[in-house]
């Protein structure tokens, strides 16, 4: 299996076991799945002695259920809510992206990438980030576990039938390791 992890960052954000596009040379697109979780759901490893003190809390019942996107989930993605006021405005998201794109190309030529590459990634960077603008409140924003606010944000919106969720992630942001 593959993990890709963010370049910035470093926080695992996407695996090869989701159906991935490429859109426009430069953004993945990854399908995903909702589904309903109870609320602070965690699994305990065979055992495990709980404390008396989680069982008492345990003994209130089955607890709140919630939805969450598969990617969300698998890769402890902080959601940045609009209601919350963490998801950042058109503006402060664009003049994200502006010093993002700066530094996935710096990293790009730090990791000794081909010139092919880090051509295709410039060339694809402003048509991509005039595309995600335009469709920025479509948008539901989520972070990596570490909350760099300098990394990636993935970006989660709906197909056209409205009921499959994906996920756009930039694809020269992320690097390969495998599992």
């Amino acid at each position: 299996m593959i993990i890709y992890k963010d370049i910035i960052s470093g926080d695992e954000l996407l695996a090869d076991t989701f159906k991935i596009n490429e859109v426009d040379g430069v953004l993945w697109e990854a399908d995903c799945r909702k589904y309903t979780k109870n609320k602070n759901e965690n699994f305990e490893l065979e055992g495990a002695n709980p404390s008396a003190e989680d069982e008492e809390e345990d003994a209130g019942g089955e607890g709140e259920q919630v939805m969450v996107h598969d990617i969300e989930d698998q890769f402890r993605l902080v959601w940045l809510k609009t209601e919350e006021g963490m998801k950042p405005s058109k503006d402060d998201y664009k003049s994200h992206l502006k010093s993002y794109i700066k530094k996935v190309n710096n990293k790009l030529k730090e990791n000794g990438a081909s010139e092919e590459t880090i051509k295709q990634f410039q060339s694809g960077a402003a048509g991509a980030m005039k595309k995600i603008l335009a469709n920025y409140d479509n948008y539901d924003v989520l972070m990596g576990s570490s909350m760099d606010g300098s990394a990636m944000h993935v970006l989660i919106d709906f197909r056209e039938d409205g009921v499959t969720p994906y996920a756009t992630l930039w694809k020269h942001g992320l690097t390969e390791y495998k599992v």
